[in-house]
């Protein structure tokens, strides 16, 4: 492995896609062996291994992606490591010099002498800093055991500098001119660095890093049974995803064990490694060099007593319990712990090279950590035995709770602003500047996340512990934590403490105390309000600081500056972390506040340079400039909301804190309890987007016609941009325009009276202070304008965007999955979750947007209730306290006994008070208060906590859940959505929700925390895809594939490959390679985006289904059925888990299921998913919606397949009468509904006229071919091969539209490039899939031979119209309901978002 890193290697291939649009596609992924760059004339190229293309395929995979393997040869992608040589990265980076880009990374060869003495090469950037260089290092296989030394830089000229952790190679010396070479030097081990340096060997020696996806076993499986049959052709025979797909899907909580993917098997390479009871050194040995012992045990049975010196480590004498340090008899030692290893054990010789062989041949990204992975709400079942492991004990006693065991705590403050500072002029400059505020906040985040851990399980101390305890605070780790409080506001006032050092740090810092529990002019407001709502609110508070600074920090205004932030829920507590700000722990700093108030308007501050910082940011922010008066009649212009602090911190920068209401109130919700009930940001882009898009039609209405649809794509971008980002399925980019074009039209017809419409977009700006308690200054009228402005916002998301949005969803423009896609889905387009009551009754008459509308709300008044029972609880009843929620939540449990009879009614109603009083307890942990709230909880059963569920929903979004609530919640999607949203981790087995009690404790195996957080993202990244989206709409593959390559490859630099916006341009590259006809380069892509799903988002999301979808079509491409049939059955299994069974995305993914089993020729099981797509469609969506009529047409094509063309003819008259009722006789997709029907017609009509010419001349063929055939058996290769050349030449007139009837604006130059690809193919012998929907291999030579006798008329007819049959059926389910908004690819959306992306641009 020329000794490259994967991560110098993705930087190098990302460069390289930067760079050229002809470059080589593989050099993305792990390099296979066979991929030579190859010049292509298409945009991509073609697959450099020889593969057969399909030419129609099954449903063209609308914004999917990963990256995946080749065709011919699966496991060369995915196995094996191996790097191009070097004289080819030297002319790919020659190349990259030639052609700067943006986000470019310009890579210089520099050779590199290893510790060991070796040569390897890598390729720098100027710009690397040598922590990167160490870290290539690390990840390289002949060097990642080094982790003490020190880097030498030799250039040219012979000079020798010493490197410094933090330089970067460009302060050092110039690399760009060549011949620099790097050299390790052996350094000194110290205390920490041999520590670290030992729990390194042992991560290398460990294979739970390695994540690796169920995509990459199942090609690895494929490609292995491959190799074993010789001949592929006989390979796609499997019937067993059939049998599973179907059954699964009526037993889904069955389903539940095959969601975990079995955990790789440990490489056992030695017995244990740990510290020795001989540490620490004696003195007197300590001042010889020794620093630590190791006890370590060889496979063999050996034991070894191992001295770590500050040079080598050596087996020392020791032997029995007296140290004898005196090197062995043996004399082995070594300058790293791996290498003496090595040396004593050939077991663990051979062993530690199948560990390392393991890691090489996984994927890369299944080496990469990822940030904060996602919850796991299932665990394996059986619990797996635990067993001894002496190391794991040190670490687990050894926590720290995220502060560094040794040396100084971080600053998480001074690092995140001066990251901030850095410059970012050039490109380069904001790459390296994102990607360090990006690393820092990803390491405040876990930081705080293991901390506030430690606050929650009482193992740091408060730093006022004399204060009541709902107010305690603490600083850990240079990080500040408070809890977001929900006690009882007339106790927390009466036990407030008057001390102003506290008053300060907490209105500053301690976001819902300030707010929502210790101001006293709001206590006349909200006594009476009930405690539900105060926690409501506090909890709110805290979202909204955090949305608020979000939004600040986007805006990025130089000179004001905000505090690391993350809300943590654990165990039924909400804590604020926020990284300290600069003097405020060190004394009285009232003097510092210089904006804002910390007495809820009391007494206002006010600065003019801190007010014009705050003014600059408010004019991005839509904030207007406003008066408000103090208690002291004074009238101060205020930017920002009134209980906002400025504060000057010891490092005199300006810190703006405490925003909790940067957009305008809700005016929809005006009562005292709903004082946090404010506007999304989202929203507020999107109505001043409309209102200007009304100005610029005042303004342009003599020649609307022209000017109008620019203003609206240009205003309508950054619409798209918020709601691409918001929508968990990745909606395409038509998708996109047509919401935000279709919003604007109707916002157009709302805004069209008001004298306000002749603001332009940025004037537009919202006073946050109206329908508050503070007094505003100003006349009388400019005040009602302020409130008449935030009143039309309000009004504009009821009478516009909600309607708006129901439309959507009823038409499958959006369609969510599930509880958490729902959400996305709402926020994106500017909705608050509070609204979903509104929402579930408007899509009433959807069954399976009533039911997921119906459990959401559900879910979210049960996690409520269950937070308040995991807080008031001691630990040891955790277990069974989930557990017996669960059984009173899906079970029907009745409490039994004497003491209370579940019918009686002042029972109920006794314990109906229960949760109420125990929420006035606070947090107290007193033990007596906690056991009786554990038995009372213990006495409510499923009809209280039930009504007490049908309470919450009705007060927290107006909404009466009806009886049948209780039963659409017995669900596996509905036990996940809850677990999610708790941080629960149960165990995966089959439950039956129909028992009265379906858990038991021991299913109960973790709670974890749930993180919220402010981590930035790329915003250029962003811009570069939105750009990639409108060329891929135009259908410019060449420009679209370029830009999504630049935004992979700076995002590759700034979050590395975890991430989700990473995923996102996979998926939008191998949409774009799909297009150009490159099956393998699009397989590659899809399979990136996949373990990046199944890594950032979680094994079961959504969009980790569609994934496993557009992987099933793009296999399916590359006539890899089986394989595409597999994964195909994971697709629908996550589906199952995430939505349930009846959702019209699993109605689609049945289609296309049905379409591979077609082309392999096993028509009866097409037949029986056809038809069970059609009962699931006219179940949910009714019998007359367009995703019905694409069921009726793919059974059309099915039975015409099967040569039944009266039933085809039938199917084809039910979906044209649909297609009439919803599109009208003149749409395209109707008049080409009207061609299949005649065509069909027509066929029954020959072969009716055939059957009357009588069977005797077919009987007479019949009977000559086969006495042809038994002479010549050679004739029979003969036929086949003129079939699928036959078919093929149909198939591609048929694609490039030389045949009726011609589906609309399809691409021609992908179509060319493929057909190109597959003239290749055909030339050199390949066998090219046939179109007649049954592989070659799968017909019987006679049946053959008789089709080609018998219809040789109507042969290259029938290919035309089999290949269009199904790029229309796509294209319907596209134009129509892009069954799902976000559908990536395959599962829905059907083929060529293209074409409709193309019509508009045409209109």
């Amino acid at each position: 492995m020329a000794g490259k890193s994967n991560k110098s290697k993705a930087k190098r291939a990302a460069q390289s896609t930067t760079t050229n649009s002809t470059t080589d596609v593989k050099s993305d992924a792990p390099a296979p062996p066979v991929a030579a760059t190859v010049p292509a004339t298409a945009p991509v190229t073609a697959a450099a291994a020889p593969v057969a293309t399909a030419a129609a395929p099954v449903t063209a995979p609308d914004n999917g992606t990963l990256t995946a393997v080749d065709s011919a040869v699966p496991e060369a992608n995915e196995v094996a490591p191996t790097i191009p040589k070097a004289d080819e990265s030297e002319s790919q980076v020659e190349n990259n010099d030639a052609q700067p880009k943006q986000g470019e990374l310009r890579l210089y060869p520099v050779s590199v002498k290893t510790q060991s003495g070796g040569k390897m090469e890598l390729q720098l950037n100027p710009g690397d800093s040598v922590m990167d260089i160490r870290q290539f290092l690390l990840d390289a296989p002949e060097t990642c055991y080094f982790t003490c030394y020190e880097l030498l830089l030799r250039n040219k000229d012979g000079e020798t500098h010493h490197l410094e952790d933090y330089n970067e190679i460009s302060e050092v010396a110039d690399i760009t001119i060549g011949g620099c070479s790097l050299e390790m030097v052996a350094a000194l081990y110290d205390d920490r660095s041999i520590r670290a340096h030992v729990h390194r060997a042992r991560d290398l020696l460990s294979l739970s890093t390695l994540h690796s996806s169920l995509s990459t076993t199942l090609a690895l499986q494929y490609d292995a049974a491959l190799n074993k049959v010789q001949n592929p052709g006989d390979k796609p025979k499997s019937d067993v995803p059939e049998l599973e797909c179907l059954g699964f899907m009526e037993d889904v909580p069955g389903s539940l064990k095959k969601l975990i993917n079995s955990t790789s098997e440990e490489i056992r390479s030695v017995e244990n490694i740990v510290f020795s009871s001989f540490n620490p050194p004696p003195s007197h040995r300590r001042l010889v060099g020794d620093l630590i012992y190791l006890d370590v045990v060889t496979l063999e049975g050996n034991k070894y007593c191992i001295t770590g010196t500050t040079k080598t480590f050596y087996v020392n004498s020791s032997s029995g319990n007296i140290l004898d340090p005196r090197p062995s008899k043996s004399g082995f030692e070594a300058a790293t712990l791996i290498g003496l290893l090595q040396k004593l054990s050939s077991k663990f010789k051979k062993a530690f090279r199948e560990v390392m062989e393991k890691k090489a041949s996984a994927h890369p990204f299944e080496n990469v950590q990822s940030l904060l992975p996602p919850h796991s709400w299932l665990r394996t079942y059986p619990v797996p035995d635990h067993k001894r492991d002496a190391a794991r004990a040190e670490e687990a006693l050894t926590i720290s709770y995220g502060s560094e065991l040794i040396g100084m705590q971080r600053d998480w403050n001074e690092e995140l602003q001066s990251c901030r500072e850095f410059p970012h002029t050039s490109p380069q400059e904001r790459i390296l500047r994102d990607r360090a505020l990006y690393k820092v906040s990803s390491d405040f985040v876990d930081a705080a996340l293991n901390g506030a851990i430690g606050v929650i399980s009482r193992c740091i101390p408060p730093i006022n512990p004399t204060d009541p305890e709902c107010l305690h605070m603490y600083v850990h780790n240079n990080i500040f934590f408070s809890f977001a409080v929900d006690a009882d506001i007339e106790q927390l006032s009466k036990k407030r403490p008057s001390n102003q050092m506290t008053e300060k740090v907490s209105s500053s810092e301690k976001v819902s105390c300030t707010e929502g529990t210790c101001d006293n002019e709001e206590h006349n407001n909200c006594n009476e309000a009930p405690l539900v709502e105060n926690e409501q609110a506090t909890y709110a508070s805290a979202n909204n600081d955090l949305k608020g600074t979000k939004l600040y920090q986007e805006a990025d205004v130089p000179g004001l500056y905000n505090l690391a932030m993350a809300i943590i829920d654990y165990r039924g507590h909400r804590v604020v972390a926020q990284s300290v700000l600069p003097g405020i722990l060190q004394g009285d700093k009232s003097d510092a506040l210089l904006y804002g108030s910390v007495d809820n308007g009391k007494k206002i501050c006010w600065n003019e340079d801190f007010h014009a910082k705050v003014l600059e940011a408010a004019k991005l922010l839509h904030i207007k400039e406003h008066s408000v008066i103090d208690a002291s009649e004074t009238v101060f212009k205020l930017a920002a909301p009134v209980e906002c602090k400025g504060i000057v911190g010891s490092d005199n920068r300006h810190y703006l804190l405490d925003l909790m209401r940067v957009t305008p109130r809700d005016a929809n919700y005006t009562g005292p309890e709903s004082r946090f009930c404010v506007l999304r940001p989202e929203l507020i882009t999107s109505f001043c987007q409309a209102e200007s898009l009304e100005k610029s039609k005042f303004k342009t209405k003599a020649d609307e016609g022209g000017d109008d649809s620019s203003n609206v794509s240009a205003d309508t971008s950054k619409v798209g941009d918020a709601l691409i980002d918001g929508e968990a399925n990745g909606a395409s980019n038509s998708d996109q325009k047509s919401i935000s074009d279709k919003q604007n039209t109707t916002a157009e017809d709302y805004a069209a009276g008001s004298s306000e419409s002749s603001k332009s977009c940025d004037q537009i700006a919202f006073n946050p202070n109206v329908f508050t308690d503070f007094t505003l200054g100003g006349n009388q009228e400019e005040i009602a304008a302020d409130e008449e402005n935030v009143k039309k916002v309000s009004s504009y998301l009821v009478d516009v965007v909600l309607p708006k949005f129901i439309e959507d969803l009823c038409t499958l423009e959006v369609s969510p999955m599930d509880g958490q896609t729902l959400t996305e889905a709402l926020h994106a387009h500017g909705v608050n979750v509070r609204y979903i009551g509104r929402v579930a009754n408007g899509v009433k008459h959807l069954p399976h947007l009533w039911d997921l509308c119906l459990n959401e709300i559900t879910v979210r008044s049960a996690k409520h209730i269950l937070k308040d029972i995991l807080r008031d609880i001691e630990d040891h009843d955790i277990g069974s306290a989930v557990s017996h929620f669960l059984n009173c939540f899906f079970g029907n449990y009745q409490t039994a006994g004497g003491k209370a009879s579940a019918n009686s009614s002042t029972a109920k109603n006794q314990k109906k008070d229960q949760p109420i009083t125990k929420k006035g307890q606070g947090r107290g942990k007193g033990k007596a208060s906690s056991k009786k709230s554990f038995s009372s909880y213990m006495m409510v059963d499923s009809n209280i906590l039930w009504s007490d569920i049908q309470e919450f929903a009705k007060a927290k979004y107006e909404f009466e859940l009806p009886e049948l609530s209780r039963t659409t919640a017995k669900k596996v999607s509905v036990l996940r959505n809850l677990c999610q949203k708790v941080g629960v981790s149960i165990a995966a087995r089959k439950y039956d929700f129909s028992a009265n009690t379906p858990f038991e404790t021991s299913d109960i195996l973790d709670l974890r925390p749930v993180i919220k957080h402010s981590v930035p993202v790329c915003s250029e990244a962003k811009d570069l895809v939105e750009m990639g989206k409108v060329q891929l709409a135009e259908g410019m593959l060449s420009e679209s594939y370029t830009f999504f390559s630049e935004a992979f490859s700076i995002l590759q630099q700034v979050t590395g490959p975890m991430h989700r916006e990473v995923a996102n341009c996979c998926r939008y590259l191998a949409m774009v390679l799909y297009h150009a006809g490159d099956m393998a380069g699009a397989i590659m892509q899809q399979h990136k985006e996949l373990i990046i799903n199944e890594r950032c988002l979680g094994l079961d999301h959504p969009d980790t289904a569609h994934s496993y979808g557009n992987m099933a079509l793009f296999y399916h491409g590359l006539n890899q059925t089986e394989l595409a049939l597999q994964n195909m059955g994971r697709a629908l299994l996550l589906l199952g888990l995430s939505s349930g069974p009846d959702h019209p995305d699993v109605a689609a993914t049945f289609i296309n299921v049905a379409m591979m089993y077609q082309d392999m020729g096993k028509m009866d099981t097409a037949l029986r998913y056809l038809q069970e797509a059609l009962k699931k469609n006219e179940r949910l969506l009714g019998p007359e919606h367009i995703q019905t009529a694409v069921c009726y047409h793919a059974l059309a094509i099915a039975f015409n397949c099967m040569g039944a063309f009266k039933l085809s003819h039938q199917h084809e008259k039910k979906t044209y009468d649909i297609l009439v009722k919803q599109l009208g006789d003149d749409d395209s997709r109707t008049r080409d509904s009207l061609n299949w029907m005649k065509t069909f017609k027509m066929r029954e009509l020959q072969m009716t006229a055939q059957k009357q010419k009588g069977q005797a001349a077919n009987a007479a063929n019949t009977q000559k071919a086969i006495d042809l055939l038994k002479a010549h058996p050679d004739l029979i290769h003969a036929f086949q091969n003129a079939a699928a050349t036959g078919r093929t030449n149909a198939l591609n007139s048929a694609v490039l539209g030389e045949t009726q009837p011609r589906g609309r604006g399809f691409d021609e130059r992908a179509a060319r490039a493929a057909a190109e690809v597959r003239k290749k193919a055909a030339a050199k012998g390949l066998l090219v899939r046939p179109q007649g929907g049954v592989p070659v291999q799968a017909m019987p030579p006679l049946s053959q031979l008789q089709n080609m006798i018998n219809t040789a008329t109507v042969s290259s007819e029938k290919g035309g119209e089999n290949g269009e049959a199904k790029v229309q059926e796509k294209k319907e389910s596209s134009e129509n309901g892009k069954t799902e908004n976000l559908a990536p690819a395959g599962l829905g959306a059907g083929l060529t978002s293209l074409d409709k992306k193309k019509q508009k641009a045409k209109k």
